[in-house]
This record gives C-alpha cells, structure tokens and sequence, in this order.
C-alpha cells in the first residue's frame, strides 16, 4: 500500500519530493480552472513526485520599499485550487494558509470549512511579511488556535535561511514551532548553500541539546531565467551570491547554469549535513509564469531528485 505524504514526511528513511505552484488569478471560472489544473497535471505527467504545494499569495509590499518586480494579482482561494488539483492527480496536496487577514474567529471559521468542505489536512500557516503591517492574527496566535480547533490537521511552517544569516536565532524559531505542533518545514527557495547550511547545522546541534529528533525540512530550489527574475528573487528577500548573480547573467544560457548552480547548491548542502541527522526533502517552483522557466522547473526537478535519490541511497549503505 502506498504511503501518504504525511507518512513519507514522518519517516526520515524516505524521499520526499514535492513541486510548488500557485493558484490561478481570481475570476477564474470553474471550467477555466479545471483547464489550468490538467495543464499543470499533463506538465508533471512524466515525472514521479509526491505532492503539490500551492502557495497563499499575498501582497507583501509593507515588507519593503521596493517596487514589486512583477504586479501582484489576488488569486483564487488556495483550498479551491488544493483540492481540484488533489482530485484530479489523487496525489496529497499541501496547502499554505496567511493568517495575519483575520482575527482568531475567522480563522477558527476557516479551519472548520477546510476541514468539512474542502477535506484538506496537510496546511502550512505564514505570518505576516512584516511586523509593520496590520496584523489581526499572529502566527503563535494561530498556531495556538489550531492546537485547540478539533480539525486534525498535519501542520509544517515556513524556515528562512536568510533570517538566519541576519538574526542568527532561525533555529530556535524552529524549536518553538515544533512546541506549536509543527511536523514538518519548507524552506524559502535556496541559492545561498553556506546560509542552508548554517541553518541546518543550528537547528541540528539545538535538537540535540533538546533531545528530540529533528523534524524535515524540505528545500525549494527554482530556476532563474534573466535579471527580471533575478530581481524579484531579491525583493521576495532571497540570497544570491554576487559571484552567483553574475553566474547567471554572464552565462549564454541563464536558464540552464541557474539549473547547474542548483544542482550544485543542493550538493554542497548534502555533503556538508550529512553528518547531522536532518531529514531533508525538495521542492521544486516556478518564481513567474514564463512558459520557459516552467519547462525548466522540470528539468531542475528531475536533475535534483536523482541527486537526493542517490544521496539518500548511499546514507542507507552507509
């Protein structure tokens, strides 16, 4: 019989491998929606992965000052598009959930309809993009209503390398999020390896010292086309190396040398923890809807999954 996602997470012997992708622009009808769901589907078809993760996306500009690279537009309901997109691939889906919109009642009538109308259980909670912003609900806040909330929910958070760079305390933010119940995490998108690394190292040392086996954290990588997509990737907060950013730009095909330096990345984090008893999963995304880049982000997906595959083979060898 095969594992749930969930069951997968929970077992550090086993890969996990997942690919990010957000919901369709609201307005969508249903009928158009269910044509993008099978477009998506029919993309994935050839490849073998576990879940799909759609994200909540908000508009984060209280965040920073900086123009967005690419207009924000609102989208369909992320549980809508969770659970067609779970119907139609019978695969598990993670849907991620902003809580800062809506008191602690709202949230709490948000958790009953995800639970009874759209049947969905594995749910990723996000704060707000920025202590400045206007905050009806905290993440712990929320965390602690969901713990009491009768839903039986398989709750993963969010981890982010670069927080870790500036504030060097991710990792103890890890620690209190398993306190809040969280199972498992996904990381922001990773071009920055020395920064994973760190992080990982942290929270591997403190689970340690804690006595606790540390939790998953699942790493996303996405492909980079050009400097338009270079520049969202630094306004979304993402790390890229100078020596990187140039990689790439000076490259005669940005696309596939960002691929490369992924794949490398994804190297440098595996030999670099594998002493330290972290399992690690990945996820792979599209940053814009270019039809180049989401070809390449199959192209990313397969390139790291053998690389995970292999490593995880030889970890049970070992």
């Amino acid at each position: 019989m095969a594992l749930s996602l969930k069951q997968k997470i929970q077992d550090p012997k086993q890969g996990v491998y997942l690919i990010g992708t957000t919901p369709p622009k609201m307005g969508t009808d249903k009928a158009q929606l269910e044509t993008i769901a099978n477009k998506l589907l029919a993309r994935l078809h050839e490849i073998e992965y576990d879940g799909v993760i759609i994200y909540d996306i908000q508009d984060e500009s209280s965040r920073t000052a900086v123009p967005r690279p690419f207009p924000f537009r609102k989208t369909v309901d992320p549980r809508e598009y969770s659970q067609l997109i779970s119907q139609l691939s019978e695969l598990d889906v993670i849907t991620y959930k902003s809580v800062a919109q809506r008191d602690e009642a709202e949230f709490n009538a948000w958790l009953d309809e995800t639970a009874e109308k759209y049947k969905l259980k594995n749910i990723v909670l996000v704060g707000s993009p920025s202590s400045t912003g206007d905050i009806k609900l905290s993440l712990p806040n929320a965390y602690k209503a969901l713990g009491e909330h009768k839903s039986n929910t398989f709750l993963g958070g969010v981890t982010i390398a670069e927080r870790h760079a500036s504030k060097r305390n991710e990792h103890e933010r890890l620690l209190e999020k398993i306190d809040q119940g969280c199972e498992y995490f996904i990381s922001q998108a990773v071009y920055n390896a020395q920064e994973t690394i760190d992080l990982i190292t942290s929270y591997s040392r403190s689970c340690r010292h804690k006595g606790i086996s540390p939790k998953r954290i699942i790493l996303t990588f996405t492909p980079c086309g050009g400097e338009k997509t270079l520049d969202f990737m630094k306004w979304l907060g993402i790390s890229v190396p100078e020596a990187t950013k140039w990689r790439i730009l000076d490259s005669n095909d940005s696309l596939n040398e960002s691929i490369r330096i992924c794949r490398d990345n994804l190297n440098q984090i595996l030999q670099s923890c594998a002493h330290l008893d972290v399992p690690l999963g990945l996820n792979i995304e599209s940053l814009t809807n270019r039809k180049e880049e989401i070809d390449a982000s199959i192209n990313l997906y397969r390139l790291l999954k053998a690389t995970m595959e292999l490593n995880l083979a030889e970890k049970q060898i070992a």
